[in-house]
């Protein structure tokens, strides 16, 4: 049995930066290190304010928003990746070790993004005739945008941005239906510049007023410990069973990815003590590694956080968050189902160990330290479900944070804490929920604070985090926030030449043209009871859409790849007579599942350099594990009875979709994983293979078909098994 280690902090934090390039932060040294920790805590108290106090004019909010942001990568992101343990110092040409030409390019990059709040009286009368100043600033803001972007997130998506405006410049050099009239230089930067269609778009706006307040709640609840009690929750549950570790990271990965949202950043914190826990117990290294890797993806698609693309489906769709986070239980469970069931029979196939009592938390004991810190949850869950905005659960779910962080402590709390921590929950409740002026608010906010200021000082109260913990969680929160900022932003760019030319219509023309063609191909091979000519049509469109989602999403974070892709894409669903919610969905789950695909799969390789694994044997293996996550979009487009709130919605598709995709993915983990009772055959497995198919088809005939393919695997394993034969041969 292979011995492993849990990494440290310091390895985590290396791992996070090697793997993830939004991690990739530039050492500084005194005075830039103050200065640049002042702002971003000024940008997260800047966010904070307004999600609880009121929101700014547009312009003004998202203005001030990607100002903080755009200028603070800059001086936080290198322009050239440092080498690990460099060395930075002060000097006249890079004040507190940053280059003064980044100094410069923050300083212009934040000027040229609030003139536009600072012109906005007359910005009605600017748009269609912009005056020689907007065309310079604008054309500062693209430029040093794309850069931003670059440093902080790589090359593919600034090359994405530049390859669509090279489109809305050279229209006219295009060929047949691509063709355009062209747009000149003015033009172009006067519809991306002045306009609420480019770059200060609704991708923007949904960082300003929804992510980032969000990326900071994730901060905040793990820094009061709510991340650990999940992870031991997690191992209560699965972790004496058989594969126990590999079942705990798919159980703890699911409840931390409701904080975090991030796939990268879940397989870190996670696999941490997950992977070590699966390599010890007998599990091959890169199938530990992508056992995490394929867990985390479902980070983004767990709610009620999810990743940022929920909030921008609110925006593009006009739907309550209620209904997006309904819409996402089904798909994200059957994530994770399918994950489960492949370790499962993983861990029979090698006869794996789970975890032993003195490897197992004390559940108890740990609920006794840290139930308080399920409140912040209960409480944004609440506010949202009360049909309140994001935002504003957002603010109660931070403040409640800091509420359980500061009044309670790690032992449990003393009877003398919980009347200050239910006290200011009540006056959460007051400013959450009642009609007072944002002034009433605010004032009984300001009160709230000075007197649990003086009791912790004067009453010797103390918490669980202290206040420097809370000012680190405001500095980290805004530092994770700034690439999606910026990756909003340059998509701006994407969408508006979408706009300026019409070319997403085109694309939709293309795609459907193309799909019919290769439907006409396959309706003679394939029988029109089996399948009529619009579903083949729709099937060809969706994997067509499928495959370009996941190659975008090899080298874009999966926010920009779905809003890329609703912009190009999901018209041509629509088309096709697919729901809008669904469509939007079906992009959404392809681009997270980038994360897991390689050559480019993030995730995996993150994993991988935790377990000392080969990362692309890692990321085979996790796209594999995800399997589930790459059918069931699919199932819920021809069946949308699986979202739940998709128009239509009935019991009986439900059911039976429902029951056939359990069964499906059963059946198809048993064949991915090669044993039931006993070792598969190959023809068991391509047998359990297409009867998986079958049986995930939203049709009870089809699954009852699939149920009759795989009884006679089910019958011989069982025999075997009674008659003593399913002995599991040893660990590879």
């Amino acid at each position: 049995m292979t011995n492993a280690s849990p990494p440290t902090e310091q390895q985590l934090l290396e791992l996070e930066q090697k793997f993830d390039p939004e991690m990739r932060f530039r050492p500084s040294v005194p005075p830039a290190t103050q200065l640049i920790r002042l702002l971003l805590i000024t940008l997260s108290c800047f966010h904070y304010y307004t999600a609880g106090f009121g929101l700014l004019r547009e312009t003004t909010h998202r203005g001030v928003h990607l100002a903080f942001v755009l200028g603070l990568i800059f001086l936080v992101f290198s322009g050239t990746r440092y080498a690990p343990g460099q060395r930075v110092r002060h000097r006249l040409l890079s004040p507190g070790g940053v280059p003064l030409i980044d100094w410069a390019l923050a300083l212009a990059c934040a000027a040229s993004v609030l003139y536009i709040p600072w012109v906005f009286q007359d910005l009605a009368m600017r748009v269609g005739n912009p005056s020689d100043m907007d065309v310079v600033m604008g054309s500062v803001l693209f430029l040093t945008m794309l850069e931003a972007t670059r440093r902080s997130m790589g090359w593919p998506l600034p090359l994405i941005a530049l390859g669509f405006s090279a489109y809305a410049l050279f229209g006219r050099s295009f060929p047949g239906l691509l063709q355009h009239a062209g747009a000149n230089w003015a033009q172009l930067i006067n519809h991306q510049y002045l306009t609420s269609q480019g770059i200060y778009g609704v991708a923007v706006g949904v960082v300003a007023t929804y992510v980032f307040h969000f990326v900071l709640f994730g901060v905040m609840a793990t820094r009061i410990g709510l991340g650990q009690l999940f992870l031991d929750i997690a191992s209560s549950i699965a972790g004496r069973h058989a594969g126990g570790p590999a079942k705990v990271s798919v159980f703890g990965s699911a409840m931390f990815g409701m904080l975090s949202g991030s796939s990268v950043a879940n397989a870190v914190t996670v696999g941490s003590l997950t992977i070590p826990a699966m390599i010890r117990v007998g599990y091959q290294r890169h199938f530990a590694g992508a056992v995490e890797a394929a867990a985390s993806t479902g980070g983004q698609i767990t709610p009620p956080v999810l990743g940022a693309a929920a909030f921008l489906m609110i925006e593009f769709l006009n739907l309550p968050y209620s209904t997006i986070v309904a819409a996402s239980v089904v798909p994200a469970f059957m994530h994770f189902f399918g994950v489960f069931m492949q370790v499962h029979f993983e861990a029979k196939r090698y006869g794996l160990r789970g975890l032993s009592d003195a490897e197992m938390p004390r559940l108890r004991q740990s609920l006794q330290m840290r139930w308080p810190t399920l409140l912040p949850l209960a409480a944004l869950i609440s506010v949202l479900v009360s049909g309140k905005t994001p935002y504003l659960a957002a603010f109660v779910g931070i403040s409640s944070c800091a509420i359980v962080g500061l009044t309670t402590t790690v032992s449990g709390n003393r009877p003398r804490n919980w009347a200050l921590m239910a006290g200011l929950h009540l006056v959460l409740a007051l400013i959450a929920f009642t009609t007072l002026d944002p002034q009433d608010k605010l004032a009984l906010f300001v009160l709230a604070a000075i007197a649990t200021l003086a009791l912790r000082r004067y009453a010797d109260i103390s918490g669980r985090i202290g206040y420097p913990v809370l000012v680190e969680a405001l500095e980290t929160g805004a530092k994770y926030a700034l690439a999606v900022g910026a990756a909003a932003a340059t998509v701006g760019v994407v969408i508006g030449v979408v706009t300026l030319t019409g070319v997403g219509f085109k694309i939709s023309f293309i795609i459907t043209s193309a799909a019919q063609t290769l439907a006409s191909a396959m309706s003679s091979v394939v029988p029109a009871a089996l399948a009529s000519a619009q579903s083949l049509t729709l099937l060809c469109a969706l994997v067509m859409t499928a495959i370009v989602c996941v190659l975008m999403g090899c080298g874009i974070p999966t926010t920009a790849t779905y809003i890329i892709m609703v912009a190009v894409a999901a018209p041509t669903l629509v088309q096709l007579g697919v729901e809008p919610l669904v469509a939007h969905f079906f992009v959404f789950y392809y681009g997270v599942l980038a994360d897991i695909t390689p050559p480019v799969a993030l995730a995996a390789y993150a994993a991988a350099g935790m377990a000392g694994s080969d990362p692309f044997k890692t990321g085979n293996t996790a796209f594999r594990l995800g399997m589930a996550k790459a059918l069931v979009p699919f199932v819920f487009v021809f069946s949308p009875s699986l979202l739940l709130v998709a128009k239509g919605f009935n019991w009986y598709d439900f059911i039976v979709t429902f029951t056939g995709c359990i069964l499906g993915i059963s059946v198809l983990a048993m064949a991915l994983s090669k044993y039931f009772l006993v070792e598969m055959r190959r023809w068991e497995q391509l047998l359990c293979f297409a009867a998986a198919l079958l049986m995930v088809a939203p049709s009870l005939v089809a699954t009852l078909i699939g149920m009759a393919m795989v009884a006679p695997v089910v019958l011989r394993h069982v025999t075997l098994w009674r008659a003593g034969a399913g002995a599991s041969p040893d660990a590879a």
